[in-house]
Order: C-alpha cells, then structure tokens, then sequence
C-alpha cells in the first residue's frame, strides 16, 4: 500500500466520524427547536357573545378553567355566533376559539375553521303577546320583529326559518334588538314579536318564559323544517318543565333549534384542543332542559368540519401522559415523544456504530505510521547497492516527531508504545545497514593492494 493511500484512508475516518457527530448534533438541536416552537400556546382568544347572554357567561367558565392549567383566555365581546365565526375566518382578527352555531355557515364556506364540539341546543324562542295569538311564522309578515343584533345567533338562525316561510326585509319590519332589550321592546309594545335563540338559562328567556301576558310559540311542523334545514333540530318542551308549581309552560310546547358549537382556527395545538374539549365536558356535560346527561359535549359533525383531535379526545380521553403529568410539562413530553421517537430510530444505530468509528479513527491516525513504518523497513531490509542512509533517517525522523504529536486516549496507550519501539528497532536496522557496508567493502579493497 502506497504512502498517500494510507494518508487518504486516515483522512476518510475522520470525515466520517465528523459527519456523524455534525448529524447527530444538527438532529439534536432541531429536535429541541421543533419540540420547543411547537409548544402549546400560554394566551388564546375567544369570541364570545352579547354580555346579557349565555355566552359571555359560559366564557367566564372557560377563562376559569383553562387558568387551571396556566392557559390565559382572553374574552372577546361581540354580538355573538356570527361574528365569531367571521373573526374565525379573518387571519388577522386575533381570535383562535369562538362560540358558533348550526346554519351560520356551509362547510365549504369555512375551509380554515373546525368544530372542537358541540355544546347544547339552543332553541328558537318567538315570544309575542297574548292579545295577538300566532300560528304559523308566516303570520309575522308586515309586523315588527325583534330578530337580533346582526352577527347574532338569533338574526342567523331566524333569517335561515323566515326564508322557508317567505318573509324577508322587505315584508317584515326587523329590529336588531338582542336579549333584554328585545324584551323590554316587546313588553313596551314597540315590538309584535321577540326571537331569541340561546338556552333556557337566558335572563330574557327566563324572564319572558314566567311572563302571563307573552305566549311562546309552538312550532306545529317542527320537522318539516328539521327535513328542510340539515342543522336544525326538533325540540319538545315539557308542560311543567320551567315551573312545576306554577305549571309553566302549561302544555308540551314544540320547538326548533340548532347547536351551539365551540369553532377554532385550523391548526390550534391539540393540547390546547384537548383542554377546551375536557372544559366542555365540565361546563356543558350536565343534563339540561333539552340535553341527557353526557350527550354534550358532542363531535358528531352539525356544519363545520370536525377537529380530529376534538373528537379522538373525546372518544379516548386523556393520555397517560395528561393524567399523571401538569398539564406543560405533559405537552412537552408528548411533543417530545412524537418526534424523538423516530428520531431515535434513525439515530440508534449511528449511537450503536460510533463507539467503533472512534476506535476507527483513533487508530487509524496510529496505523497510518505504522504502515509507513512497515513500508520504510521493508525498504531497508531490501534495498541493494548504494544506500540512501540519510532518505531512510529524515524518514524516520518525520515519522516519530509525526508520532510525538498524536494525542492517544489511555485506551489506545500499548498501541501507541508499541509504535515507538518499532521506530526504535528500525533505526537499529538502519544503523547497522550503515555499519556493514564499510565492513564489506575492505576486504575488497585490501585484496585489489
């Protein structure tokens, strides 16, 4: 083997086993990186609703909760589903979760928002005097109606039911009047008819509900409209349910409504997903006027899209990690986890293999000598005729000072003497290669006298 063969193989140990201590420290740091970018956000956004509404209430329950686990939730005040869900869609509003409901949206309307869950039903309440006794929803047409702010949940969905019945703007005289002050306008007799769409809990609702002179209207073809619209749900009212002593309502009342939904951008980190679907579960889990216990929070899809981290949480609950962990320290570990474990799979061979690379390397810098060594000795013993002495000791003089500078871990020390000792015995061979020529040649010389 030539000199600048050894020489190249010494060269190719140490790229080597460069490359893997670079790759395993590159993969090292980008984990890290990726697992700390991709930690769950401590600060989120939600739109909620009017402040006299259920909403705003069901925020404060959210705020409460998320704290729990050091999320801070940060209210935004609106006039309810529909803005929330125009918020959603805006990439520069800010806000991450919000409170929508059925019928606002099409699912192909809302590419980049996603159901976390639905909550509980909101009904659609139409509340009108007892003096002007109503029927059918057609019957509204040329009176005025409290329908709601726009972007409210009660102007959506009553807009959605005054289409099938062929009333619009143009036949009825609409107020965007919302939760108590629809009520007080209707009391006041500003107004012929008062929709609300939230739960029963609404103070307007309760309020209007206990009230002897307004009568809540009985939908008679609650599902003809469940058939026409694919949100809408059809909703019975005991008799007694509100006020059993009172007997309020005093007959079964027949009703429509939808589902309040919690919505998110696309791409909320599913820890924090995971929280809000476990919050909904505390808040809305509770049996209701309208709900079975357990039957909220729910996944089965109303419009949006369905998360599907919302509804793998929902089905399987909590991970190992999530029970037995706070809740950072488990985002963390779980992020870790799905990324460090292929990693690892990758990586533990390169860890397995590198002990053997380092001896490689190591020895590769003590047997690059030995080779030239062997080759110069070689050299020595066969060479013929006239004798490069002082080629052979620069040689040999480079070797060892080339040999005095290599830093031999302790492992490697016997390798490294044993070396020495070579160089020393072929300087021996060279002195006594030197040593014998002039013996030779004076025979030669004595005899030609």
């Amino acid at each position: 083997m030539k000199i600048e063969n050894l020489s190249l193989l010494s060269s190719r140990a140490r790229l080597i086993l460069a490359t893997v201590v670079l790759v395993l420290t590159a993969a090292t740091i980008w984990a890290v990186a990726y697992v700390w970018q991709t930690a769950p956000s401590r600060h989120i956004v939600l739109a909620s609703g009017l402040e006299d509404g259920l909403l705003h209430q069901h925020a404060r329950r959210y705020i409460e909760i998320l704290a729990r686990s050091g999320v801070t939730v940060e209210e935004r005040i609106t006039n309810g589903p529909g803005d929330n869900l125009k918020l959603l869609q805006d990439p520069n509003s800010g806000v991450d979760i919000g409170f929508t409901q059925g019928g606002i949206v099409q699912a192909s309307d809302a590419d980049n928002v996603v159901m976390l869950a639905s909550l509980y039903y909101v009904p659609l309440w139409i509340f009108y005097r007892k003096t002007e006794p109503l029927n059918y929803v057609n019957e509204l047409r040329d009176r005025r109606v409290a329908v709601g702010a726009s972007g409210s949940g009660a102007r959506s969905l009553s807009e959605s039911v005054f289409a099938l019945n062929g009333l619009s703007p143009d036949n009825v005289n609409m107020q965007p009047l919302s939760n108590l002050a629809a009520l007080v306008a209707l009391r006041g007799g500003d107004v012929d008819a008062a929709i609300f769409v939230d739960g029963a809990d609404n103070p307007a609702v309760w309020n209007a509900l206990r009230d002897p002179k307004l009568s809540l209207f009985n939908f008679a073809r609650a599902d003809a409209y469940r058939r026409r619209l694919n949100f809408i749900s059809t909703l019975k009212l005991p008799s007694g349910v509100i006020d059993l002593a009172d007997n309020i309502p005093e007959k079964e009342v027949e009703l429509i409504g939808t589902k309040e939904m919690l919505a998110a951008r696309r791409g909320l980190h599913p820890a924090l997903v995971h929280l809000l679907v476990d919050a909904a579960r505390e808040i809305h889990g509770r049996q209701g006027l309208f709900e079975d216990a357990g039957e909220f929070p729910g996944t089965t899809q109303v419009d949006l899209p369905v998360s599907a981290d919302a509804d793998q949480h929902r089905r399987f609950g909590r991970t190992f990690l999530y029970q037995y962990l706070p809740f950072w320290i488990a985002a963390l570990a779980e992020r870790a986890a799905i990324i460090l474990l292929p990693l690892a799979a990758i990586l533990f061979p390169l860890f397995h293999y590198l002990p053997q690379l380092v001896r490689w390397h190591v020895r590769s810098r003590i047997f690059r000598w030995y080779g030239e060594l062997a080759l110069l000795e070689r050299d020595v013993a066969a060479r013929t005729g006239k004798l490069p002495i002082d080629t052979w000791l620069a040689d040999l003089a480079r070797i060892e000072e080339a040999v005095a500078r290599i830093h031999t871990p302790t492992g490697f020390a016997s390798e490294a003497y044993t070396l020495r000792e070579h160089i020393g015995l072929v300087r021996r061979a060279i002195t006594a290669r030197d040593n014998v020529l002039p013996a030779a040649a004076a025979p030669r010389n004595a005899g030609k006298a």
